[in-house]
């Protein structure tokens, strides 16, 4: 049996105070002064109440990169972001291209318990692009695969990414592309334009992006069947997005919290913390995302937490690896650029952070579930007026690739509670047991 918990005066989804009591795992109760008898009491006065966060996109590096990241320690930050379920993508070492491989992460997230893990399978196997991964023998595994991709790398031919989309449909999966046509952005490194020019670096057109976003639109409106776009970076991208929703195509689509704010104006400083995949892109293209995400073009914010260690960013721009850490600042970066600046509400924000990629992924076990009596308790309590710097070292990830390092961004994660069970608690992590 879980402790028992009243949460007093939390604001669910930003609107009244009401008190939460969770008990064995479940939200018992919602109301006003609401009677506990024994429960552990929780002050959230001040503090907003939202569905636990769900990320669609998140590289955990084990097995075989474990100097970046393990399961357990990614799985703490995303505790310590608000996270009560995260997707592991597959380009692990082994690639997680078989059923053993995709039940070990899964296994790892167990027994971590901080969050739950669920992993992405891939598409090729080996990433390759060549032959099609165990996509059946993934989706009928203890882990369940319903997401496949092969993210890092584009699945570039047409033909494999057509029977891909026609496999899945069988089982209700969906294809997770990660769009950049090789051809074009052979040694890029980071956006094409103007800047790129003046800075000598080679860059990385837009439409390496969009025509593959096209292509595979096309294809899933063919088949029939699921696309999601991972982390879409450009103007073009949404309004190719937004015409696919048009013709109600099966069509959904990511943006990243870096996408939201950063811009490639930023590779000025030729300092590789910024440099990631897809690049950093003009200030018009961060306006178009924001506004694809407000009107629901954009159906997603997933992270793309991209852990490296030190030696593979602390070093000259063509040689660092593409990729930024975002688990634990994601909440505070949407906050800052689209509910203070009046395009998202907090309502929508659960939309986008947990109900809409538990709903994209097929994700079970309650997540991304609404905040009411008798549903699963995900939940997190979020202070919006708190401020901090973002300072590398207090982060939970074994890698401090963080592009926000000493900046200040509004709001804090004060408590994430997995199953009724909190995994962070006064902003601290709680000691837990699978």
């Amino acid at each position: 049996m879980s402790p028992s918990y009243v949460i007093r005066g939390a604001r669910i989804l930003g609107g009244e105070p009401a008190d939460i009591v969770i008990a064995d795992g479940l939200i018992a109760e919602i109301g006003a002064g609401l009677d506990a008898g024994k429960a552990v009491e929780v002050d959230a006065a001040g503090l907003i109440a939202l569905p636990g966060l769900v990320d669609l996109h998140t590289h955990l590096r084990e097995p075989g990169r474990e100097d970046a990241e393990t399961v357990l320690t990614g799985s703490q930050a995303a505790a310590l972001g608000g996270f009560t379920c995260v997707h592991a993508m597959a380009n692990t070492d082994p690639v997680a291209d078989t059923a053993g491989v995709v039940e070990q992460v899964w296994r790892l997230g167990r027994e971590a318990g901080y969050c739950d893990v669920q992993p992405i399978g891939a598409v090729t196997v080996g990433l390759g692009g060549t032959q099609l991964a165990e996509l059946g023998a993934m989706a009928d595994s203890a882990a369940t695969v319903r997401v496949f991709s092969d993210d890092g790398k584009c699945v570039w031919d047409p033909v494999l990414m057509r029977r891909a989309l026609e496999y899945v449909k069988a089982f209700g999966g969906v294809v997770a592309q990660h769009a950049q046509e090789p051809r074009l952005t052979e040694g890029a490194q980071m956006n094409e334009g103007v800047l790129s020019g003046e800075l000598g670096l080679p860059g990385w057109p837009a439409v390496a992006e969009e025509s593959i976003i096209a292509r595979d639109v096309l294809l899933a409106a063919h088949v029939g069947s699921r696309l999601h776009v991972c982390h879409l970076s450009t103007r073009g991208s949404v309004e190719i997005v937004r015409w696919a929703k048009s013709k109600g195509w099966d069509v959904t689509a990511e943006v990243t919290p870096h996408h939201l704010l950063l811009t490639d104006d930023l590779a000025r400083t030729y300092d590789p913390i910024y440099k990631v995949n897809p690049p950093l892109r003009t200030a018009d293209d961060v306006a178009a995302v924001r506004e694809g995400l407000a009107d629901g073009t954009i159906d997603i914010v997933a992270t793309d937490h991209a852990p490296h260690p030190m030696e593979d960013k602390e070093c000259e721009w063509s040689a660092a690896a593409f990729g930024m850490i975002g688990l634990e600042t994601a909440l505070s970066v949407v906050q800052h650029t689209m509910v203070d600046t009046g395009m998202l509400t907090w309502e929508q924000v659960a939309e986008r952070m947990s109900a809409a990629p538990a709903r994209i992924s097929g994700t079970g076990g309650g997540h991304g579930r609404p905040l009411a009596a008798g549903e699963p308790a995900h939940l997190v309590l979020y202070d919006p007026a708190a401020t901090r710097t973002i300072t590398p070292a207090d982060t939970a990830s074994l890698s401090r690739n963080t592009p926000y390092a000493g900046r200040e961004l509004p709001g804090r994660v004060v408590a994430t509670f997995l199953r009724g069970v909190p995994t962070v608690l006064g902003g601290q992590l709680q000691e837990v047991s699978a």
